[in-house]
């Protein structure tokens, strides 16, 4: 069963410690289950009157593909779409996957820019360029990252 949630669309992520974030699905995998989200402070106190203008992806605290399930099973509110969506203004970013113990160079990872599933190219680096690191979040990984970036 596809999961369908329409790129632009604005939810609200509960942190810890009380209040929201807002997060704006930028690119959507074919199976819905795997999204790319760009996710922005400050720490909202609720879930009304969610503010939807000003959402720029230069702003973004974090960036990054996760999965689904917040959204799936509701706990993640959808709250609205931005207007005038552009996804040619919300890339898709390139990653860096990292030896955890630095024996291999790292490795330049090239999403496709309609699917944030499917690996265009990968490229070894002499050095990682300070870029995200590649892989997937849950989402209560998303909650506690948001949660010490809002703090």
């Amino acid at each position: 069963m596809k999961r369908s949630y329409p790129d632009s669309s604005v939810f609200l992520v509960p942190l810890k410690d009380g209040g929201f974030a807002r997060g704006v699905v930028a690119r959507t995998a074919p199976t819905g289950k795997l999204l790319l989200g760009y996710f922005f402070g400050p720490r909202l106190a609720s879930q009304t009157d969610v503010d939807l203008s000003g959402l720029e992806p230069n702003d973004a605290v974090l960036s990054l593909r996760f999965g689904d399930l917040g959204l799936f099973k509701g706990l993640w509110r959808v709250v609205g779409k931005l207007p005038s969506w552009d996804p040619t203004k919300w890339p898709m970013p390139n990653a860096v996957r990292r030896d955890p113990l630095g024996k291999t160079k790292p490795i330049l990872i090239r999403y496709d820019d309609n699917d944030p599933s499917k690996i265009l190219s990968e490229e070894v680096l002499e050095n990682d360029n300070d870029l995200p690191a590649d892989g997937l979040a849950g989402y209560a990984f998303v909650e506690a990252k948001l949660s010490k970036l809002l703090a």
